[in-house]
């Protein structure tokens, strides 16, 4: 069986799903990393209590806030030329940046996976592990979006 950061780099590439998150992100103030656990848990037949959805939750919180957010926010904030601030170096060190950002969320998946149940049961539908996970992230269930991504994901 795959690891989640495995599984999470695979379906991230296939059609449609990296813009499927972005949206989900960008728009609907999402969790990428969490919404990827939630359908690989779903897709392998794990069915984790309400405690581990919400230490999924909170483990995300935790990365999301003190780390993956702030290193976004520098990256887009140089991401366009800025004046005095030479274009190859500004590339250089938006690379980087970008770079320990995913380091950050590959740290997070790893987290998300030490607290995952082992698979005890039929795998089901990811649309299951998204809504039920999206609804302890956010007051808002975006299930458009959410049946959106779940559509991409390869089988």
């Amino acid at each position: 069986m795959k690891s989640l950061w495995d599984w999470s780099s695979q379906v991230y590439a296939a059609p449609g799903v990296s813009e499927a998150c972005l949206h989900l992100q960008d728009d609907a103030g999402q969790n990428v990393p969490l919404l990827l656990w939630a359908a690989w848990i779903a897709r392998t037949g794990r069915y984790p209590d309400a405690d581990t959805l919400e230490a999924a939750c909170d483990t995300a919180r935790a990365w999301t806030d003190t780390t993956i957010v702030p290193l976004r926010a520098i990256r887009r904030a140089i991401k366009s030329p800025i004046p005095d601030m030479g274009d190859l170096a500004r590339e250089l060190v938006r690379d980087r940046i970008k770079a320990v950002e995913l380091e950050a969320e590959k740290h997070l998946l790893a987290a998300l996976e030490l607290i995952t149940p082992p698979a005890d049961g039929e795998p089901r539908p990811a649309i299951d592990g998204l809504v039920e996970t999206a609804r302890l992230w956010s007051r808002v269930v975006p299930r458009p979006a959410l049946t959106a991504l779940a559509e991409r994901l390869p089988a």
